[in-house]
């Protein structure tokens, strides 16, 4: 796409979308004045769709007029609901069905995940993490390290950028990969890196895994929802995301799991049992002897919030109708494109883009340096102004805009704003 300067070439832009009546689909935050926000906060949390409220009160008035019979009767009975939302699920993570179950929350289904695919041994115990890694996700793996007898300094290996950088290079992955794969147990890297909005090359980091006999896993948080995902065709061995941000499902909303289906039958697999993982057909006959599910859903443990599982279905909907991913990715690389290029026309002197600039290299986020000295007092002025986005010390706004909701004309109107608050 070209892009022009002018509020007139965002407005062609919006009218020309034929993803522009999703917006409608959405609550959008107000200002005190009664305007919409310019919303670009969906990496941190997506909006509500207007849908969501229904889906969730036939839920709480099914329990009203069912009670425990909602189980088993109605249109979505709880027994399986989340077998619901799987179909959806598995589309949007390039999956097959059998791959995915929306269970838990992220880092305890991350801990679920070591628990059955980090298994250290005397020769073999290291975990490659990314040095600036989300804080929830050290934490999870420095205790599963330290849970089997190791030490997190001689077994946490860290992929680090090159000095002066913000980005992790393939290059540099792949020779620590090289150097120390014969150690490495388990790699478990983000598919977008939270901070810099990077987009890792996710089959290149398998295939280089695999070929030293690691196990290859993913923290998906900044990437479902955000970029097209092939799980299946990349082999990774297991992946686990939120469903608040991209997803739209709400604050604290149920997560997602995968597990590739080679996995399927490793019933071997040391896991930690639950009675919602257990063979459908046998579970209520109350059996001691644990008989995991074939699949993703063998890994589950109780049975899910249902409340936050209509939620979920609500915005997986949304997903649906507007196509899935293909047209989603196609707005999304034009709108955060033509924010790059207002960025690099009228502020380039005073903000520096740390996000790649390659748009394989990026999802919608990009993450800008401020250069001052007063970046926060920066912030607070855009916030009052009517912007919601995301301030990461120590000097970074992370901007993010949507393509299910978010307009040409807001990333116009947002880098004004920034302009004209410096």
């Amino acid at each position: 796409m070209t892009y022009r300067l002018g509020l007139d070439f965002a407005q062609t832009q919006d009218r020309d979308d034929p993803l522009a009546r999703f917006r409608a689909e959405f609550h959008l935050p107000k200002q005190a004045n009664g305007a919409d926000e310019i919303y670009f906060c969906g990496n941190s949390l997506g909006l509500q769709p207007q849908r969501t409220q229904a889906y969730v009160i036939e839920e709480l008035q099914k329990w009203r007029r069912l009670g425990v019979r909602g189980h088993f009767e109605s249109r979505y009975p709880w027994m399986p609901y989340h077998e619901f939302l799987t179909a959806e699920t598995a589309g949007l993570a390039g999956a097959e069905p059998r791959e995915v179950v929306t269970m838990n929350s992220l880092t305890v289904n991350l801990h679920l995940m070591m628990a059955s695919f980090y298994r250290p041994s005397a020769e073999r115990y290291k975990i490659l993490i990314e040095k600036n890694a989300f804080p929830s996700d050290h934490y999870a793996v420095e205790s599963q390290i330290r849970f089997h007898g190791f030490d997190p300094s001689r077994s946490l290996l860290l992929a680090t950028p090159r000095p002066g950088e913000d980005c992790l290079r393939l290059e540099e992955i792949a020779d620590l990969i090289e150097r120390e794969g014969t150690e490495i147990a388990l790699i478990l890297l983000p598919g977008v890196q939270y901070y810099t909005g990077q987009v890792l090359d996710m089959a290149e980091i398998v295939r280089l895994g695999h070929r030293q006999g690691c196990v290859a896993g993913f923290d998906l948080a900044h990437a479902a929802g955000n970029i097209p995902l092939r799980l299946h065709e990349w082999g990774c061995d297991f992946a686990c995301w939120c469903s608040y941000k991209y997803l739209n499902a709400g604050p604290g909303s149920v997560a997602g799991c995968f597990v590739h289906e080679r996995h399927a039958q490793r019933f071997d697999l040391p896991r930690f049992a639950g009675w919602w993982g257990h063979d459908k057909a046998t579970r209520f006959q109350m059996g001691t002897e644990f008989r995991p599910i074939p699949g993703a859903e063998g890994w589950q443990l109780s049975n899910p919030p249902i409340l936050s599982l209509a939620a979920m279905r609500a915005s997986l909907a949304v997903f649906s109708e507007a196509g899935g991913m293909g047209p989603l990715r196609k707005k999304s690389e034009a709108l955060t494109g033509y924010l790059e290029f207002l960025l690099q026309a009228m502020l380039a002197e005073k903000v520096e883009i740390i996000t790649p600039r390659e748009p394989s290299g990026r999802g919608c986020q990009l993450s800008l340096r401020v250069k001052a000295t007063h970046g926060r007092h920066l912030f607070e002025k855009i916030t009052a102004a009517g912007v919601t986005c995301d301030w990461r010390e120590p000097d970074v706004i992370r901007v993010a805009p949507v393509p299910l909701y978010n307009r040409f004309e807001e990333v116009y109107r947002f880098v004004e704003i920034l302009k004209e608050s410096f």
